[in-house]
């Protein structure tokens, strides 16, 4: 059981074209927010309908598993805290998103939206909880944001990760994960694409320019951790 994951894509297309030539030789795709970049020159809502015709077709092509970032919102909720409504659209045609629980050849995947206040941090706790009652043989995280205190949230002058998260992860102990939004957390003196905390891996593939993405290759059966990018290839044993 193979999964491919990537995150902060940024409305990059020719990463996008790259997952869509490679997607067919996973058992799933996993990408970890912020499919779209707030700060580009073109409008949001003309991203949203080109990356969702992007999870159309890779949806087709293998096991679809999306979570947002902070650059993805494109509404508010009752608490006017920022939620990506666009990626509901998403889970009708087929793919895991925001608060979704899926499964995946006996491991729990839980896909945590993005929080923006206190009132959607609530709603992510309360999931954590309810997910963690679930059977499985491992628990997988998606959350964007990478936990605090640890080298995967490093960008080489702070830790910039989520403290929250950080509680969380001791407190249930999930077996991995994977995040994004620190760039350059690998790619820094003292920075990782990888850590433990606990029993739990964690991880953050970071990003690269080009139309590769930097990525992580998971195999669940025996339990390895490939990471790509431009610096070369790093492999691990989570066993």
């Amino acid at each position: 059981m193979k999964l491919l994951f990537v995150a902060d894509l940024h409305y990059t297309l020719k990463q996008f074209d790259w997952l869509l030539a490679q997607a067919a030789s996973y058992d799933a795709v996993v990408i970890g927010g912020d499919l779209l970049d707030l700060g580009s020159a073109l409008d949001s809502g003309v991203q949203i309908v080109v990356v969702e015709r992007y999870l159309e077709r890779l949806r087709q092509k293998t096991r679809l598993i999306v979570s947002s970032g902070n650059h993805d919102g494109d509404g508010r909720n009752a608490a006017d805290e920022s939620v990506a409504r666009w990626l509901k659209d998403a889970r009708l045609a087929g793919v895991a998103v925001d608060g979704d629980s899926a499964e995946l050849g006996g491991a729990r995947i839980t896909v945590c939206p993005w929080w923006d206040g206190p009132a959607s941090r609530a709603e992510l706790e309360a999931q954590l909880e309810r997910d963690a009652s679930m059977p499985r043989d491992r628990w997988i995280w998606i959350h964007h944001s990478p936990p605090s205190d640890s080298p995967v949230c490093w960008t080489g002058r702070k830790s910039a990760g989520d403290e929250f998260l950080r509680a969380w992860i001791l407190r249930y102990q999930p077996d991995l994960v994977l995040s994004g939004h620190i760039h350059n957390a690998p790619f820094v003196n003292t920075g990782s694409w990888i850590d433990r905390i606990g029993k739990t891996w964690v991880f953050n593939p970071g990003k690269q320019i080009g139309p590769c993405p930097t990525c992580i290759v998971f195999d669940l059966d025996a339990m390895t951790a490939e990471w790509t990018s431009l610096e070369g290839r790093a492999s691990l044993s989570l066993s």
